[in-house]
């Protein structure tokens, strides 16, 4: 059995939004996709409804090719 990992907001933002021209965010979200290719597979993936709402009212042009 796997364990269980639940995201919040943070992480699907860093993983579909545009390269960030700040270098920390940058930083930040090269991190998460890193780990996203690497390591998710070891983890059962939970989003919450809330978390789905939120993300749903984000600004979809931040998002390229979602």
């Amino acid at each position: 059995m796997k364990p269980k990992l639940y995201l919040q907001t943070t992480i699907p933002s860093y993983l579909i939004s545009a390269p960030s021209r700040d270098i920390v965010v940058a930083g930040h979200q090269m991190t998460t996709r890193l780990w996203w290719e690497k390591r998710k597979g070891l983890f059962d993936v939970f989003i919450s409804e809330f978390t789905v709402n939120e993300v749903s009212r984000g600004n979809p042009d931040a998002a390229p090719g979602v």
